[in-house]
């Protein structure tokens, strides 16, 4: 594979967990649910861009989104803020994916805010979701058909900012109405949809969720996410899920991200990596291109120039 590709990792974190509050990786936290078990490793060690800079060997990485990683509810734009003055002295990250709650009674006030940092380019707030298909409840608190958060949905399009979402895939059709009600407004989903389960029926679900959700011309889809629980990454497991969402929503509307240091749990940098670079190594370079670099930069609004013959 030719190494100079240039990859723009489009969601991965920052944090300085001496200085800044996550509460979720304080070692004084009680552990929180997590799709990969458990996250120890993660927790009381700062990831910072000298550390990121370690892990990713000979790709090139010539830019990267940040996304939020729970800081502190009570300070929703604390996050961005560091962030800013991050990118301020060492130029990264190239752009943010700030923390907004959407069903909160301030969540006019942190929009404007969060929209009035240049680095911000959307938000993400992880809406209630079930545990399995069977047990969705549509309009439930806290999830996407709950007026109260539609409400703070309809308020992005008006700062400016873009949707990211993580909810399993069982929930993507509550993200079509979504996009139904406010198309407006761009919607990135996160982690290929996360499809955990990946048997034979689990994987069908996943299937025609994602080929739903892809009707909607403003759904994109960041391929990262990728671990399961207990296993290593391997291209084995992880080509088919690569190519089909490839396949289901075209190449200018997939991206490729590392969601480092989290997924650090399954994988090296290199490996996951090198695995993305395997999966697609047969498509032609525009697309490849496009996967690694040029639709991050569309997406995001990036000020960085597009790679020599991207199309």
């Amino acid at each position: 594979m030719p190494r100079d590709l240039p990859i723009i990792d489009a969601h991965h974190h920052f944090w300085d967990l001496t200085h800044n509050d996550h509460p979720w990786l304080r070692p004084d936290h009680p552990p929180i649910p997590f799709r990969y078990g458990d996250y120890g490793a993660l927790r009381g060690r700062d990831f910072l861009p000298e550390n990121y800079d370690a892990l990713t060997g000979h790709h090139r990485v010539v830019a990267t989104v940040t996304m939020e990683g729970e800081w502190n509810p009570a300070d929703p734009t604390g996050e961005s803020a560091w962030i800013a003055r991050l990118h301020a002295r060492t130029g990264r990250p190239a752009g943010h994916v700030a923390q907004a709650w959407l069903d909160r009674e301030d969540v006019e006030a942190v929009l404007a805010t969060q929209a009035a940092i240049p680095l911000v380019k959307g938000v993400r707030h992880k809406p209630r979701t079930a545990v399995a298909p069977d047990r969705v409840e549509r309009g439930a608190p806290g999830s996407m058909g709950d007026p109260r958060w539609r409400a703070g949905y309809a308020r992005l399009a008006p700062h400016g900012l873009h949707f990211e979402l993580q909810a399993p895939w069982w929930h993507l059709g509550e993200a079509l109405d979504l996009i139904e009600a406010h198309p407006e407004t761009p919607l990135v989903l996160n982690h290929t949809g996360l499809p955990s389960d990946r048997s034979a029926e689990g994987l069908a679900g996943w299937r025609a969720a994602m080929r739903r959700l892809a009707q909607a011309p403003q759904a994109s889809v960041k391929i990262s996410g990728l671990g399961l629980r207990g296993r290593p990454w391997s291209l084995e497991d992880n080509r088919p899920i690569i190519r089909e969402t490839i396949e289901i929503f075209g190449v200018p509307r997939c991206m490729f991200a590392s969601n480092f240091p989290v997924d650090g749990l399954c994988g090296s940098f290199v490996t996951i990596f090198d695995g993305f670079r395997e999966a697609v190594a047969d498509l032609p370079w525009p697309d490849q291109l496009a996967l690694f670099h040029d639709n991050a930069i569309r997406t995001y609004r990036l000020s960085l120039p597009l790679a020599a013959g991207a199309a």
